[in-house]
């Protein structure tokens, strides 16, 4: 979300608008400054708040109001949608403290430069097309019950791991961004200490004190990570086997894409690697059989296309994160607990190693 730029005549058009009458702007200034007229929309434009002075066609009285943006920075606004979700936010909640400014409407900057009413929204959606096509899972599912695998099976494996070598090459420069992405991973109510609170209180295995370890070795593995900036890249941020789908060959779709535009190529890798190690311990307690195949020859694609050895060395928390999400009693009720020791021992484990082994994944578990 770059500088935007405001002019006079769109407040007015909006202004006019609302209220269903001429509005005439005498005077627009930025607040905390002395910048006024062409300044002060050049200064709104950078994220300062600008006061707007106007009457309406009939009467001469001067009404006045406050048009605000929320700016990018490096405390939770990085992106677009961060600064967009803090603006709904705002709206929605200051008129229900008592002696806060009134906020009087929400208005959005149209493509054709028309400033327009989104006040009266309740809820926001999201309208896509539809895209045909069977979820990887089911052919996850189905290898997990028979043991059997087909030319088919690998293929779409590779397939799965050229997609991720291939978007993962388009790079971002932005340190802040990076820091960003480690903390949401760790602290986000999606990440690791979001899951770790979801967990029940009492369990035979899932104890108090292991979630604090893999809190607090996570947090560790963030402070270690900080100076990767340079592994910022392209994501699709949620790229587990439902998210995926196949046309009846080797052609993908995705659907679902989360956390933003920009994050960790090991995100995208642990997400879809960690299923073949989960459907294996289902089917045989270990990684190993036509699965073992299958994870072995996921890697063995991706590593050999981006040639990026480095994942070895940093995916550890994003692998511990994805076990919190498949070890969890809410989202897969049916585990045994064995199961459920497996899936955490290997997300704790992989932290306490220096490297990730990925050919001898059985010693984590």
């Amino acid at each position: 979300m770059s500088a935007v730029t405001i002019y006079a005549e769109q407040l007015e058009a909006y202004l006019s608008e609302r209220y269903a009458q001429p509005v005439y702007i005498h005077k627009l200034q930025l607040l905390g400054g002395e910048q006024s007229g062409a300044a002060a929309l050049k200064g709104f434009g950078y994220g300062k708040p600008l006061r707007i002075m106007y009457h309406t066609d009939n009467s001469q009285a001067t009404h006045e109001m406050v048009l605000r943006r929320v700016n990018h920075n490096e405390f939770g606004h990085e992106t677009d949608a961060d600064c967009v979700a803090e603006v709904w936010r705002d709206y929605q909640t200051f008129n229900r403290l008592p002696r806060h400014t009134h906020a009087i409407d929400l208005v959005g900057l149209g493509r054709n430069g028309r400033l327009q009413r989104v006040g009266d929204l309740q809820e926001l959606f999201i309208l896509t097309d539809y895209v045909p096509g069977t979820p990887y899972a089911e052919d996850l599912y189905a290898i997990m019950h028979s043991g059997q695998t087909a030319a088919l099976d690998f293929d779409r494996a590779k397939a799965t791991a050229v997609y991720l070598a291939d978007i993962h090459r388009l790079k971002r420069d932005e340190p802040a961004l990076w820091r960003r992405r480690l903390r949401d991973l760790v602290g986000d109510g999606e990440g690791i200490f979001g899951l770790t609170d979801s967990y029940p209180a009492e369990h035979p295995y899932i104890t108090a004190k292991l979630l604090y370890e893999i809190e607090d070795l996570a947090n560790r593995w963030r402070w270690r990570l900080k100076d990767y900036a340079h592994r910022l890249c392209q994501v699709h941020g949620d790229y587990h086997p439902f998210n995926i789908l196949f046309d009846g060959g080797i052609n993908l779709s995705l659907i679902d894409r989360s956390r933003g535009e920009w994050g960790a190529p090991e995100d995208d890798v642990s997400c879809l690697s960690i299923n073949y190690i989960f459907f294996s311990i289902q089917r045989d307690g270990r990684l190993a059989g036509e699965f073992e195949k299958l994870y072995h020859h996921f890697l063995e694609n991706y590593l050999m296309r981006t040639g990026d050895e480095e994942l070895l060395e940093v995916i550890a928390p994003w692998y511990a994160w994805r076990s919190l999400v498949l070890a969890s009693p809410r989202w897969y009720p049916s585990l045994t607990t064995l199961q459920r020791e497996k899936i955490l021992n290997f997300g704790r484990n992989v932290m306490l190693d220096d490297g990730f082994a990925w050919d001898a994944v059985n010693q984590y578990l």
